[in-house]
């Protein structure tokens, strides 16, 4: 399925789409593009044998899906409608897509369809894409091929997750620290994210004197992280900001934390940004941890989450601050009977990861010779991550996901019968999840908030030379 080069890709399949030299794409069959085509596009924007095949091949999908109105967009025209509270009683469902991401996306929109739910979101978190192998630039392309191949119409919301400042980092060298997070906002900006969660919440210090002086840390390099972000803006586009205040995993978020953490935000903001938007959203802590509770022999344990807390600060967040409301992490191996709470608190958005993950591992279909193959790999690669006390369950359970990247190839070559099952399976998940959330039957509520705004990526290099030979042979 390997291409090589970007004249490759120029010259083939003339009568299905046609690249022009000012960077522009013409589809002469767009039923064949979807069909025929785009499958080899994708496997190439991914697996490409050079950086130009890649960079191409994404170019092309990016650009087929403006002509095709498959948009990457920002969700803060419905946020914004939700802080001012114009619409209410449903949770927008985060997805964090580690592995099989194409299969998985197409998963995602063949249930988003069905059930003409409104909004979700693609996430991946910076340390997702470093141990996932998937580049901003891939991760955001894969979605829009995604949307493409399942026939959907209108705004991929793409989202960066925790971009995270390191505690110990930054106490080292805080500008240092805060420049790594610039510029991979920077490069995700660029792919087509156009919403980004801020965590700086792990600068929070409990042993400082009071709540504002905790917060003080984390509400300053957030602050600094926004305007940064603001200053990247394509025109036309208000990127969706999140904020953090309670690290996920650690003590249960409080108003007055929120209060705090807020306050202090919004100040420093002004200092630096002048009358700019601020965040759209505040992420909470209150009693799961990502990836859940892993029991000896690999399950999962109950989690307790607070639902009354996630009620009230959400609703905190909306009277005094307009926020869209709270958000939830690591909830995804909640038992089932819990989702429907979300909704019913009001929760903002709601981040959900490992479920999918163990859909994909645990399924029937998956291949258990390749499964031990990974196995046996992670108990080489990452034995030092091995824990006193851990089972060989736990272990496994904790570090599978850091396999998608080492062993991307390998599942992107699973037979198509074997890809189709893990789909179908996950497109049930899916649709169960936007029936709990109540986003299902939404899809009118994104397209009256939301106006997508079609940035043109630019020309890749080596393409734009391959272009000028082609002409120049004419």
């Amino acid at each position: 399925m390997n291409v090589r080069s970007s004249l490759d890709l120029i010259h083939r399949d003339r009568g299905v789409y046609e690249l022009t030299d000012q960077g522009g794409i013409v589809l002469k069959n767009p039923q064949k593009f979807i069909s025929q085509t785009l499958d080899l596009l994708v496997w190439n924007a991914v697996l490409g044998e050079t950086e130009e095949v890649r960079s191409t091949a994404r170019w092309i999908i990016r650009r087929a899906g403006l002509e095709l109105s498959v948009v990457p967009a920002s969700i803060q025209g419905l946020y914004e409608a939700r802080g001012r509270k114009e619409c209410s009683g449903f949770t927008v469902p985060a997805f964090n897509i580690r592995g099989l991401s194409y299969d998985v996306a197409r998963a995602v929109f063949r249930a988003a369809l069905r059930l003409k739910a409104g909004p979700c979101i693609f996430e991946l978190s910076r340390s997702e894409s470093n141990y996932t192998d998937q580049k901003p630039s891939e991760y955001a392309t894969v979605m829009v091929a995604a949307a493409l191949r399942e026939g959907y119409e209108g705004p991929v919301f793409i989202q960066g997750d925790h971009y995270q400042a390191n505690a110990k980092k930054y106490a080292k060298d805080p500008e240092v620290e805060l420049q790594g997070i610039r510029d991979f906002c920077q490069e995700s900006i660029a792919a087509g994210y156009y919403n980004i969660d801020i965590d700086t919440s792990t600068l929070v210090d409990l042993s400082k004197p009071g709540v504002r002086e905790q917060q003080r840390a984390n509400f300053e390099a957030s602050a600094k992280l926004a305007a940064s972000v603001r200053s990247m803006e394509p025109t036309g586009i208000t990127i969706s900001l999140g904020g953090e205040i309670g690290e996920v995993g650690k003590q249960n978020s409080t108003v007055e934390e929120l209060t705090a953490y807020m306050d202090g935000f919004l100040a420093a903001f002004s200092k630096q940004a002048g009358k700019k938007k601020g965040l759209s959203k505040i992420s909470v802590q209150i009693g799961t941890t990502h990836g859940g509770v892993v029991l000896p022999d690999g399950s999962r344990a109950q989690v307790a989450i607070d639902f009354e807390t996630l009620r009230a600060l959400s609703a905190y967040a909306r009277d005094h601050y307009g926020l869209a409301g709270v958000v939830q992490h690591g909830a995804s191996t909640l038992p089932s009977e819990a989702f429907h709470k979300f909704a019913e608190c009001e929760a903002a958005e709601v981040h959900l990861a490992t479920e999918f993950q163990n859909l994909i591992y645990e399924n029937p279909a998956f291949p258990s010779d390749l499964k031990e193959e990974i196995y046996k790999y992670l108990r080489k690669a990452f034995a030092d991550e091995k824990k006193a006390g851990d089972t060989d369950e736990q272990f496994i359970y904790k570090t599978r996901k850091k396999a998608f990247g080492p062993f991307k190839r390998k599942l992107w070559e699973l037979s198509a019968g074997v890809r189709s099952r893990i789909g179908n399976d996950l497109e049930s998940k899916f649709a169960f999840l936007f029936e709990r959330l109540n986003v299902q039957r939404r899809a009118e509520l994104v397209k009256k908030t939301v106006t997508p705004v079609a940035v043109v990526p630019p020309t890749p290099p080596a393409l734009a030379e391959a272009l000028q030979k082609v002409n120049a042979t004419l």
